[in-house]
């Protein structure tokens, strides 16, 4: 039978995982702290300069089934796409490396790692800079979105990433995954409470115990929480589904088309919006609010289907961006998006086999900084 990104996947890689999080959420940040989390280094913003791409090619029929090779082509394609503005790696299983040639040919670079599924952004290291040419790769832990999904081979990937870059893994010892924390770059996070604050990633922590070891890894100030939505979907409510920073000062979110209170995901779009209007910068002003429409008629159907504008990729002069056939929303999402990153060219891609599976292009690509 054939399981969705959303359902658990039981068997035998499920005694490894448990194995690997033996002790990780009985202890506190402190007892479990490796590397240099001392505020030499920090997260810059994705829209500053990259180095280099990072993604994986996915490989398991038992989340993707017979459409595993149209999200094959699909992530083949976000890399080829990305690729005409700065340089990509992919992180390929080594059973793959013939079918990852064809794909993509020279236009990306390709390496051996153990990798099962997609999910750069959650998997991979969130990468550091010290300002002076170092370079950390650091790390949340990868639990498969609260063991809903067993990925024995992708909790490994961040050290992978290391040891390949021959840099220094930070590891606070907090779970979680990349796609549910933004950074500004300049010392504001921006994260759902759902996906960090939950017994199946962090238990035993308090709120203040998960902010301010994730402040400590990214080098920044403080934590702006949203409240998010947990049970709903894998990720409990990612924050880069909900809410982004395009610049310090600014944040971009996206409400449904449609206006149904009580309805869950269009509740938890009105109450993000309520918090971000709340907030303030560091220098006590509110924030500039960019109000994405999501699509009313996308292509796509399913209730995992994610049609999400938001998750979106910013590269080198480029911001790579999802189109879902209704062609008045993403002309506006374009035109709107495009506003809010002048002097980049939006390039619009039918992303519709990840977005089946609740996935987008951000949840696909990881940003290593430019030194």
């Amino acid at each position: 039978m054939t399981l969705s990104r959303r359902e658990l996947l039981a068997g035998a890689g499920a005694g490894a995982a448990a194995l690997w999080l033996v002790g990780c959420g009985d202890e506190t940040p402190e007892e479990v702290a490796v590397g240099p989390v001392d505020g030499r280094w920090w997260m810059p913003a994705e829209e500053d300069a990259h180095e280099v791409t990072w993604m994986c090619l996915p490989r398991r029929t038992d989340v993707w089934g017979r459409d595993l090779p149209a999200v094959q082509q699909t992530i083949a394609d976000i890399a080829v796409t990305i690729a005409a503005f700065e340089p990509v790696r992919i992180l390929v299983h080594p059973d793959d490396l013939g079918l990852a040639r064809d794909l993509m040919g020279s236009d990306v670079e390709q390496l051996e790692a153990p990798v099962d599924d997609l999910w750069a952004r959650d998997t991979l290291p969130l990468f550091l800079v010290d300002g002076s040419g170092g370079l950390a790769a650091g790390r949340v832990r990868f639990n498969g979105w609260g063991d809903k999904q067993v990925h024995a081979g992708d909790a490994t990937l961040a050290g992978v990433v290391a040891d390949i870059l021959g840099v220094e893994l930070v590891d606070p010892g907090v779970v979680g995954e990349g796609g549910g924390i933004e950074v500004d770059g300049e010392g504001s996070l921006l994260a759902a409470r759902s996906s960090w604050v939950n017994d199946n990633r962090n238990p035993g922590w308090t709120e203040a115990e998960i902010g301010d070891t994730l402040v400590a890894l990214l080098g920044a100030e403080r934590m702006l929480w949203v409240d998010g939505i947990a049970g709903q979907d894998i990720t409990d409510g990612h924050i880069d589904t909900l809410a982004r920073f395009t610049e310090p000062g600014t944040l971009i979110h996206e409400l449904p088309s449609y206006v149904e209170p009580g309805e869950t995901w269009y509740d938890v779009a009105v109450d993000t919006e309520a918090a971000l209007r709340r907030f303030r910068t560091l220098d006590g002003e509110p924030y500039e609010l960019i109000t994405l429409r999501q699509p009313a008629a996308p292509r796509g159907t399913g209730d995992e289907f994610l049609a999400s504008y938001v998750n979106y990729y910013v590269c080198n002069g480029g911001v790579i961006i999802p189109e879902f056939g209704d062609e008045a929303a993403d002309a506006a999402a374009a035109e709107q998006i495009g506003a809010a990153y002048p002097g980049r060219e939006i390039v619009a891609l039918d992303i519709d086999p990840v977005s089946a599976g609740g996935g987008g292009i951000h949840c696909a690509t990881q940003q290593q900084p430019a030194v």
